[in-house]
């Protein structure tokens, strides 16, 4: 085996990136990536009933939006049905697999006596070692010799060693009697081919992994390293569902929460550093090791997801935040903004992105700096724009169209005001605050006059004191 690490994520196209497979994705990038390896993408559809172009997409796009890079190209598995077929062939040749006639009636007659006996309902086929100048001309399947004493032992890294009697292994099929691979075979041609050293996938796949290991033995290949993850679940503890809430990538990406924030929260799920919660991407591929992943199913806290997301909000950088911020507008299907307003909404980035968890609560908070007069106040602002408080803005503009534009300024005219009119701020906070952004949950007047400037504060406290 080659000392370069090589991991792989192979997701059936029948649906959504879900959200589970978008965790395993994102451990085999952290794995490789941590150790200069490669991390590679193939897409398994074979079943071609149930496998879409738009189901592909929808993984791409869900891997794109998560920052999930891969190497080379996207390898088709349907694409390398004749290498597969090629192996299933060298073990033919080599008397490591066998044709076997049993029709569909006669395995299931076998199993029915099996069952009706108490006996084990593992097919044995009669054809195992059979003559071939007894073989009919017929159709056949073919299948692998399994071993049929001892044991075979799966070496896995999360799960520890897995021991599993061989007499509880059937010769499982290679070809169907139509000659096409079985998505067994598939699997780990398609591993060995692509020289994948370590397996990392859900632990649903435990049990195929002592079958595909015959494989690897017939064919005298490497064994890779397997690590066997338990799936996540709902804040219920059963299985993650719709009925928990959203099970694809591309509906968190709807939902506004950011791409880094996902990655913490979804690397966090199952696998720990110390009590590290919030960590940055180099930590994690620095951190991130397959002893760190616990044995017992992870379970989904949105709680802790937004708290980690608005961490991750808070500490990026404006610009970065803006491109995301317009990618999620255009992923839900908004207008994007004008230069202008994006000019605005960059300059205001300093006082939206505390205490924001997810990009509609940066957008609300941006509301100011976002709209275009004349300003419409909500249910909430509304009443804070009575007689009195228009009065007191008629009052106030004025005096601030002297002031020098600092935020020192500023307060230093609005203090005095207050002082002179014997009220507090408290009193004319909730008129600013619906004069200047039409909201009555906004950031500090001050931050909000500072980023709209001189000109358009005034033009918006002459309109609201009307």
């Amino acid at each position: 085996m080659s000392g370069t690490v090589v991991t792989r994520f192979a997701p059936s196209p029948t649906g959504f990136l879900h959200i589970g497979g978008a965790r395993t994705a994102l451990f085999n990038w952290l794995y490789a990536r941590g150790r200069g390896g490669k991390f590679l993408l193939r897409i398994e559809d074979t079943d071609r009933a149930r496998s879409t172009p738009e189901a592909t997409d929808a993984i791409l796009q869900g891997m794109a939006w998560l920052g999930l890079d891969h190497d080379g190209d996207v390898i088709s598995q349907f694409e390398r049905a004749d290498r597969h077929a090629e192996v299933a062939h060298q073990l033919l040749a080599a008397g490591k697999a066998y044709k076997c006639f049993a029709t569909q009636d006669e395995i299931q007659a076998f199993r029915d006596e099996a069952k009706a006996e108490g006996k084990s309902t593992l097919y044995r086929s009669p054809w195992r070692d059979a003559d071939p100048a007894d073989h009919p001309d017929a159709p056949y399947v073919v299948r692998i010799k399994a071993p049929q004493d001892g044991e075979t032992i799966i070496r896995d890294e999360v799960q520890g060693d897995v021991k599993i009697r061989n007499e509880q292994l059937d010769d499982m099929v290679l070809l169907r009697s139509d000659g096409t691979p079985v998505y067994m075979l598939a699997v780990v041609v398609d591993d060995y081919d692509m020289g994948v050293t370590h397996v990392i996938r859900g632990d649903d796949h435990l049990n195929n992994a002592a079958r595909q290991m015959m494989i690897y033995a017939a064919m005298g290949w490497d064994i890779p390293t397997y690590a066997h993850i338990p799936l996540i679940f709902g804040p219920d503890g059963k299985k993650l569902s719709k009925r928990h809430g959203a099970t694809g990538a591309e509906e968190y990406q709807k939902m506004g929460y950011p791409a880094a924030g996902m990655r913490n929260y979804l690397a966090r799920l199952g696998w720990s550093h110390g009590d590290d919660e919030f960590f940055t991407d180099a930590q994690a591929k620095e951190w991130f090791d397959l002893g760190g992943i616990g044995k017992s199913p992870a379970r989904f806290d949105f709680k802790k997801l937004e708290n980690i997301c608005g961490q991750h909000i808070a500490q990026t950088d404006d610009a970065a935040l803006l491109h995301e911020l317009t990618d999620f507008m255009a992923a839900s299907g908004m207008a994007p903004f004008d230069a202008a307003t994006q000019t605005r909404v960059l300059a205001a980035m300093y006082c939206l992105k505390d205490r924001a968890k997810t990009f509609p609560e940066l957008l609300e908070k941006a509301h100011f700096a976002t709209v275009f007069r004349p300003i419409t106040p909500d249910e909430k602002a509304a009443k804070n724009l009575g007689d009195v408080s228009r009065g007191i803005l008629s009052e106030l503009t004025p005096q601030l169209q002297n002031a020098s534009w600092t935020r020192d300024g500023l307060e230093a005219v609005t203090n005095s005001f207050a002082e002179a009119k014997e009220i507090k701020f408290g009193k004319m906070a909730g008129p600013l605050r619906a004069a200047l952004a039409g909201r009555a949950v906004t950031p500090s007047v001050f931050d909000m006059m500072l980023v709209l400037g001189a000109e358009e504060t005034i033009a918006r406290l002459t309109e609201a004191a009307q």
